[in-house]
């Protein structure tokens, strides 16, 4: 049999050829591993260092914010008698369901025992006043206040507000205290830096940013005087009473409550109202407010047709009440309030908020619109009566 030896040389030079390719390939591959943190050190992983990126340092507001403030911030914890004693303890306020959770945070202490309850302040005057909520010293038998610097001290009551939730207590020392600066809420902004700070679930001083995300916040049914600033900043039972801070470390609010069912919707009280709440408690022991003599409607869209108004012109004076502060302005139904003191209004929470904080017997001037025109009148406040009339502006 014969064998033909002819496609023999070809064979062997393919096959030597494809061993070198393979042994150059190994090769590479070996060197390139070997080489690989030379070649690409942004890929392995170092040491942190500092950021060279401006946007990327850490931000001296906050920082400095924290330590100029936090001294004012004080820990309250109340203690009360026995639940079969006393009864269950409850807000001082008709709460809507979204509310319930945050302040009928069941206390500490089981049946039988002395209940429990945490809250947070601010110290608005170097002797010792604290103001807070009103739900969080209610009913209290006894209150301890905790600084900063975790010393103790007994505190009393000096006057409460249950119809804006203020509260002013004092601190029980001989020395002077860190005060808190308090800043102007009529001048907050959508859209600017908002700090609370407090001690949310009992963990002291915790501090959290957000922003302003609304003001003028009524009809939410947390109190029946509502004028509120409402932050994403995070506010958890314990916050009650804290502060709510700008960015110059200034109060702008006292924190209240928040929506249990959602996410990033607290309220603040605003520091204009609650110090003067504050004042008149510490002066006076009661709250003054202001009283315009007028029943107030909601502009609906037939109403406004009719006035030749737009629907969100303002807030429609539906009744003068004789005798009245509105009256001796010469205010009539029918009329519009479109603004006071410059500021737009839009319900009739709106201004009964900012007729009850206005100046007892000064002036205050109001923007209307009657007859399609604008005026300005200047309406002297009363002293808001106690009885039927309380509940009008």
């Amino acid at each position: 049999m014969h064998h033909s030896t002819e496609g023999m040389p070809m064979r062997r030079a393919r096959i030597s050829f494809a061993a070198g390719l393979l042994a150059g390939l190994l090769l590479g591959l070996i060197l390139g591993l070997l080489a690989w943190p030379r070649l690409s050190p942004l890929l392995v992983p170092g040491p942190p260092g500092p950021s060279s990126q401006p946007g990327l340092e850490r931000d001296p507001a906050f920082i400095r914010l924290a330590e100029g403030v936090t001294p004012a911030v004080v820990n309250i914890r109340t203690q009360s008698l026995p639940r079969g004693r006393r009864g269950r303890r409850s807000s001082p306020l008709p709460l809507d369901p979204f509310f319930r959770e945050f302040f009928e945070r069941a206390p500490e202490g089981g049946p039988g025992e002395e209940q429990t309850s945490l809250g947070s302040g601010v110290i608005i005057d170097k002797r010792g006043y604290v103001l807070t909520n009103n739900h969080v010293i209610q009913e209290a038998d006894t209150i301890l206040v905790r600084l900063e610097n975790r010393k103790e001290y007994p505190a009393r009551v000096i006057g409460q507000d249950p119809r804006t939730d203020v509260a002013v207590i004092r601190v029980e020392t001989d020395r002077d205290l860190p005060e808190a600066r308090l800043g102007n809420s009529d001048a907050l902004r959508v859209g600017e830096w908002a700090v609370a700070i407090g001690n949310p679930f009992g963990l002291n001083h915790t501090l959290t940013v957000g922003v302003v995300s609304a003001t003028g916040r009524s009809d939410v049914g947390i109190t029946s005087q509502e004028d509120f600033i409402q932050t994403d900043a995070s506010i958890n039972p314990g916050n009650s009473g804290g502060p709510l801070l700008n960015i110059q470390g200034e109060v702008i609010g006292i924190n209240t409550a928040i929506v249990a069912t959602g996410q990033g919707i607290g309220f603040a009280i605003p520091i204009n109202l609650a110090r003067k709440v504050a004042q008149d408690l510490i002066r006076e022991g009661r709250v003054t407010r202001g009283w315009l003599g007028a029943g107030l409607k909601a502009l609906t869209r037939e109403a406004a047709q009719g006035l030749g108004v737009e629907p969100d012109a303002g807030v429609l004076v539906e009744q003068v009440l004789p005798g009245g502060p509105a009256e001796a302005a010469g205010l009539r139904p029918g009329d519009v309030i479109a603004a006071i003191r410059g500021r737009r209004v839009r319900t009739p929470a709106e201004v009964r908020a900012m007729v009850a904080e206005a100046e007892v017997g000064k002036p205050l001037e109001l923007t209307l619109l009657r007859d399609r025109r604008e005026l300005r009148v200047a309406v002297v406040i009363r002293e808001q009566p106690i009885g039927p009339a309380k509940e009008r502006s």
